[in-house]
């Protein structure tokens, strides 16, 4: 038996012996037939994008999205499968027109599968029903806010989206309750506008989500901006023309509103530190005016505060009036070749000063002088205006405008 054992030929023998056994037994089971349940065979229409193209027609309200397959084949084949190696078709390319339809499908195996030996041993359900609905299109309003955070000095306005409006394609059954997107943005702090592109949320007109499912977008995202402003508090102002005594030392200037928010754009707003209504001359009233000015504002800056307009009060105190009837009435810068010759006799004119002062002056140091430069060549008899001077006294001024009668005529020869 040792002898045997240590045969060469011995084992080649039983190598041989094993090997047609094996093979015996892998052949038999290879052509081994099996039944197999295969539950959860997702069903796929197929020609969707024909019958969308074509005929304007879309799938919905399908009563199931998986099916349950019996197959018999060999053990080889089937033995290996699982519910994903298979799928349920349907072909709808030639559907032609919207109605509640029935259709059977076909099963596809994997690729290089001997179909010929396989064998439907049953289906459940054996038929798909659904709905063939005509595709429609809708308009909805993008809306949405900002969730993060503004810096503390800084003001936003509403969001803006670019695109405004997505145009929404469908079966009606499915847009129907679609009212408008909703946008959803924002950081933890923002000093500068700020802006991204984001997706967007289906809504009903009660702010409920709603399902995009067999809904098609003009656009997937939209670009949400929030334009952030610096604010600013600003200070109304009036230029003064100071005359007639009156100074800023012994006027008061109250206005109302005081100061104004605004808000804007950093640029515009870094070298603004007060909001002039008008310029007011001092010698153009006694010793109290009032008036109300519109507030004037850039295109560019947002009134926070809200007020459009701002009384202005003025006070003079520490002065006194006095009328006095001037004759000393000249005139300068005469057109040459043409004469000029004044036809008031006098002018009645009232000064304002501190009272000690003004009881000083006298008429003899009043004169009213009419400058003629802007008459140039004309003639005829005009009221031309005339400047007040009171020589010697620097603190007293007259009040109001004043004019003469003067006769121009060209000179002859």
């Amino acid at each position: 038996m040792k002898k045997l054992y240590d045969s060469r030929a011995f084992w080649m023998i039983v190598s041989l012996l094993a090997s047609i056994t094996l093979w015996i037994y892998v052949s038999s089971v290879d052509k081994e037939e099996i039944t197999r349940t295969f539950r959860g065979v997702k069903v796929e229409l197929e020609g969707e994008d024909i019958l969308r193209d074509s005929q304007n027609l879309v799938i919905t309200d399908m009563d199931t999205s998986t099916v349950t397959v019996v197959l018999k084949g060999p053990r080889r084949i089937i033995g290996s499968w699982d519910s994903d190696s298979i799928t349920a078709v349907i072909d709808v390319s030639s559907i032609s027109r919207s109605a509640y339809t029935s259709k059977q499908y076909t099963l596809r195996y994997p690729d290089g599968t001997d179909t010929s030996s396989i064998t439907e041993a049953g289906r459940s359900p054996e038929t798909i029903n659904f709905m063939v609905s005509s595709q429609v299109q809708k308009t909805i309003q993008v809306r949405g806010s900002f969730d993060g955070e503004l810096a503390e000095g800084y003001t936003a306005e509403m969001p803006v989206f670019e695109p405004s409006t997505i145009v929404i394609t469908g079966a009606e059954t499915y847009i129907k309750d679609v009212s408008y997107a909703w946008v959803t943005f924002g950081e933890d702090e923002v000093d500068s506008t700020y802006s991204v592109e984001t997706g967007f949320t289906l809504m009903d007109e009660g702010g409920m989500p709603v399902s995009n499912t067999g809904i098609t977008f003009s656009t997937d995202v939209v670009t949400a901006t929030l334009p952030v402003l610096d604010l600013k508090e600003v200070k109304l102002d009036v230029n003064i023309i100071e005359g007639a005594g009156a100074t800023t030392a012994n006027t008061k200037i109250t206005i109302e509103p005081s100061t104004l928010m605004l808000a804007g754009d950093s640029e515009l707003l870094e070298g603004m530190n007060r909001i002039v209504l008008d310029t007011i001359d001092l010698t153009d009233f006694t010793s109290t005016f009032s008036d109300v000015y519109t507030i004037p504002l850039d295109n560019g800056l947002r009134n926070i505060t809200g007020a459009t307009e701002a009384k202005v009060t003025i006070e003079i105190s520490g002065l006194t009036t006095k009328d006095f009837k001037v004759s000393n009435i000249s005139f300068i810068n005469n057109t040459p070749g043409f004469e000029a010759t004044i036809l008031s006799e006098s002018l009645n004119v009232k000064l304002r000063g501190k009272e000690d002062v003004l009881s000083q002056v006298k008429a003899e140091n009043i004169r009213a002088v009419a400058d003629l430069t802007d008459f140039d060549e004309s003639t005829g008899t005009y009221m031309a205006p005339v400047r007040i001077y009171i020589d010697g006294y620097t603190d007293v001024g007259a009040l109001g405008e004043y004019s003469v009668s003067i006769e121009i005529r060209k000179v002859s020869g």
